[in-house]
């Protein structure tokens, strides 16, 4: 047993009478109680020309429901210092809610009410689409949202995935109501919900009070299937034109799903080519040796329908060129040579240690539980997941880092005045 299963609290699962599975943590450290949810789904269910669609669901959703106006809903809520948001991805809608335990029953009876009878209020709907598109405008002379979304573009060109998860203007201000009602009732249904509450709520009065909030929709949602894809346009190199001082480098090659065999290692080593702020290869070669850029780093990005390796930096226009080669130069020598035992040890010690501190508060643990079972990892994944960091080996990574980067040929887009590129 590793030192994060002794820290770890109990997680039950428990089902409600319309069969939703919930995650629970029951813990009154603190009279608390934090519930995450989640419905697949998301903006890949936006259709052609209504790109934004599902996000402005989202941002509906806690501006009036039931008799509740939006003034009325969040005077209700503030009055119980309840919080209650909701956030739309790509590839699901989020919810969180966060209560005091002895204001349970009344953030139950507020969350139903949004879940089951949202107004989509004309005047609510014009607000919030105004704040969407204001933030849209906001974004066509900022270089990271420029580079995003260019990236997203270029390597999923004629795929949902290509669209922002925000919208377009264009599309944002022909949507419907008639369509914001209908987007709603197709994503919100049982079968593709996902819950897990933590804090000082016992079983019974968590299973009353998700069965309430969630047992009466529908039990299937009406999704449009979603092909998979792997990223295209490697070796494709994008500037998009600003007059800045400054340029944004985006790189983007195919990645490795999360439930290969092999995704642990490939963390491992991505934590030693760029995850690891202060100790990682790029951070030492483009920071700290050459002072190219503050901040540099990779990612492994895992979507519903996709695999992505990033990377990324910011840096004067004049040195984008060389902090471009020493990226590309760091990831293929990781390709070739592989980690050394120093740097695997090191990355094992940092990726162990530091994990418990994903679960120091109760939105913490009920955030990363939500993750964990949406990606089908199981219920002691936690207890699980230390023990696979440190069972990588050398050999394992060697295997890993051909797969992903013995040749790489990566999507570039950078924003700004680079010289050189």
């Amino acid at each position: 047993m590793n030192d994060m299963t002794k820290a770890t609290p109990r997680i039950r699962s428990l089902l409600t009478p319309s069969g939703i599975e919930i995650w629970h943590v029951e813990d009154y450290t603190v009279p608390v109680v934090s519930l995450e949810f989640a419905f697949l789904g998301g903006a890949a269910q936006d259709e052609p020309g209504k790109a934004g669609l599902a996000n402005l669901v989202s941002g509906l959703l806690d501006e009036g429901a039931g008799e509740l106006d939006s003034a009325a809903f969040q005077e209700a809520l503030e009055d119980k210092a309840i919080e209650l948001s909701f956030d739309g991805g790509r590839d699901r809608l989020d919810g969180s809610l966060r209560t005091l335990a002895e204001n349970t029953a009344e953030a139950f009876r507020l969350l139903t009410l949004t879940i089951n009878a949202p107004r989509f209020d004309a005047e609510a709907i014009e607000r919030v689409r105004a704040q969407i598109i204001s933030g849209l405008k906001r974004d066509e002379s900022d270089p990271s949202a420029l580079a995003r979304d260019a990236l997203n573009r270029l390597a999923f060109s004629g795929h949902v995935y290509g669209q922002s998860v925000e919208g377009s203007i264009t599309d944002l201000g022909a949507i419907t109501r008639q369509e914001i009602v209908a987007q709603h009732a197709r994503l919100f249904a049982r079968h593709n919900l996902r819950v897990v509450a933590v804090g000082a709520i016992g079983e019974t009065a968590l299973v009353t009070g998700v069965e309430q909030a969630f047992g009466a929709l529908p039990q299937f949602p009406q999704l449009r299937p979603v092909t998979d894809i792997v990223p295209g346009n490697g070796g494709h190199r994008e500037i998009i034109d600003l007059d800045i001082p400054q340029s944004t480098l985006l790189l983007a090659m195919p990645g490795i799903a999360r439930k290969d065999p092999a995704f642990m290692s490939a963390m491992v080593l991505n934590h030693i080519l760029g995850g690891g702020s202060f100790t990682s290869r790029l951070w030492n070669e483009v920071r700290e040796k050459r002072g190219l850029a503050y901040s540099v780093w990779s990612t492994l990005s895992n979507r519903e329908h996709a695999s992505l390796f990033l990377a990324g930096t910011a840096t004067s226009n004049e040195r984008v060129a060389e902090s471009l080669g020493v990226i590309l130069g760091e990831i293929a020598a990781i390709g070739k040579t592989n980690a050394s035992a120093a740097e695997l040890a090191q990355a094992k010690n940092y990726l162990t240690g530091s994990y418990a501190l994903r679960f120091d508060t109760s939105r913490k643990i009920a955030h990363q539980l939500l993750e964990i079972q949406i990606d089908g990892l199981g219920i002691d994944y936690i207890d699980r997941r230390n023990d696979e960091v440190q069972a990588v080996t050398l050999e394992a990574m060697e295997a890993v880092s051909a797969r992903l980067f013995a040749a790489p040929k990566p999507l570039v887009v950078a924003a700004g005045r680079p010289v050189g590129l």
